[in-house]
């Protein structure tokens, strides 16, 4: 393999010839190996990391700590990383020490080499353009990688509400389709009081729109950056006015809306915009787990269970029992939602593990951040696409479990008292007579009246109903 020699302090190194990263990297890449996922999994942060250093370039001109000349080639060489070029050089694990330098380091050197590339020279000649002297000028890992975190969770983010919205109309066309079809409603697995099927399905498509409003609320967190702090807020080795319009020119190229944190020091070391954002994907995933578990129990059968919807049917459940049909997708949905949870736990604790004026532990918390975003938004594609638009309802068996329920008898309460409702419960419970038929031969009510108060229109809203 043919190489090229380079140098940092700790000495030289050989590095691939053809490799637009340098020395820094591929340290980093041989003392990390713990997930095994690379940078260049998340395109997001690639992009926002490239958005970061064109923007310090193109602030370092104008503030004459650039050349025109260095600064155009440093935002063509970013321009082509935003483009989704050149990803495939970011190869550290996305676990590292060094509070994101080495990540910061995988950025400054390919932008280095790309930029060295356009003005004619070969890579790895530094003296022409340097990884840190002029890629990272005006700039520490601890304010850049931040920031690039900050709008790479948010074009993460602008990914996957899509996929959220969508899932919501689908449950929202399936409200719709069942909205005719009557069945019980339960409370801790009994019988409880009349629904439809498409109130069961609204209420899905509702709870998952809150959190599509919350996560808009959570980025608009993210837009608050230290960009300019450096090392540790105090703005060191930066001119006067270089924070505001660093992060003016970023905020333009991102077109995110971005301003400078109120107080650099603080936001140099707080995690929370992070763990709030943490903590709306686990709200979500434990409301996309909940509906999962719903959508199990209710098509749980086919016989001998509630049998009231059919999931599409995906692969064959059993290498031993033929015929069975397990609800896979569901159980995928839940699979994922436990593990969102638990990167969430893992982001509380990287948070609360700072020190001082710093977060070592912001490469945890960034990649399970992310994580989560890039899992939700393949599981929601999933249970949308392979789940929810082929559900089918059992009309016939919703209506006999509604007929042979005793948690009617709540409708008819105002009318004949609880004592009696209570009584009649019970009788119902061991004879196996329907609720229907006691009251009437008990003569509480008539037949007539009895079939206006158990009508759809009596049960299922706010009753107008007069007897």
């Amino acid at each position: 393999m043919n190489t090229r020699s380079e140098y940092d302090l700790l000495g030289n190194m050989d590095v691939p010839a053809d490799a637009l990263y340098g020395i820094q990297t591929l340290r980093a890449a041989q003392n990390f190996s713990i997930t095994g996922v690379p940078i260049s999994h998340f395109p997001e942060l690639i992009k926002a990391l490239a958005m970061v250093k064109a923007a310090a370039a193109r602030t370092n001109q104008e503030m004459k700590l650039l050349t025109p000349e260095k600064a155009d080639a440093i935002v063509y060489a970013c321009q082509d990383l935003i483009q989704g070029q050149y990803h495939d050089q970011f190869i550290v694990d996305v676990i590292q020490g060094g509070a994101g330098t080495s990540t910061n380091m995988n950025a400054n050197e390919v932008i280095a080499n790309i930029a060295l590339m356009k003005l004619g020279r070969e890579k790895g000649e530094y003296k022409y353009l340097h990884p840190n002297d002029d890629v990272n000028r005006s700039q520490s890992t601890n304010d850049a990688y931040p920031t690039a975190a900050c709008l790479g969770i948010q074009f993460a983010a602008d990914n996957f509400v899509p996929s959220l919205a969508s899932l919501k109309e689908a449950l929202e066309a399936k409200g719709r389709e069942f909205a005719h079809i009557v069945k019980m409603g339960r409370t801790q697995l009994q019988d409880a009081v009349p629904m439809t099927l498409g109130q069961e399905f609204d209420a899905f498509a509702v709870t998952l729109g809150e959190d599509i409003d919350r996560i808009s609320e959570a980025c608009a967190l993210l837009c608050e950056v230290n960009l300019g702090g450096t090392a540790i807020g105090t703005g060191i080795n930066t001119p006067e006015g270089y924070a505001k319009l660093v992060v003016e020119k970023l905020a333009t190229i991102s077109t995110k809306p971005l301003v400078p944190a109120s107080n650099l020091v603080e936001a140099t070391s707080d995690m929370g915009a992070f763990v709030f954002f943490s903590g709306i994907l686990k709200r979500l995933a434990i409301k996309l787990s909940k509906m999962s578990n719903d959508l199990r129990l209710l098509s749980s059968g086919p016989r001998t269970g509630l049998g009231e919807i059919n999931l599409p049917p995906m692969q064959p459940g059993s290498s031993i029992m033929p015929g069975k049909v397990n609800p896979v997708i569901p159980e995928a949905m839940n699979q994922t939602a436990y593990q969102v949870i638990a990167s969430d736990l893992a982001v509380t604790l990287a948070a609360e593990a700072g020190q001082l004026q710093l977060n070592a532990m912001e490469p945890m918390i960034i990649y399970n951040v992310l994580n989560s975003l890039k899992m939700l938004k393949e599981a929601c594609q999933m249970l949308e696409t392979r789940c929810i638009r082929g559900i089918t309802a059992n009309e016939a068996v919703c209506a006999g479990h509604v007929e042979n329920s005793i948690g009617i008898i709540t409708a008819l309460v105002p009318y004949i008292g609880y004592a009696n409702a209570s009584r009649i419960a019970n009788t119902a419970l061991h004879t196996g007579n329907t609720v229907k038929a006691l009251v009437i031969e008990e003569n509480l009510l008539t037949e007539e009246q009895v079939n206006i108060l158990l009508s759809p229109q009596s049960m299922l809203s706010p009753s107008k109903v007069v007897i």
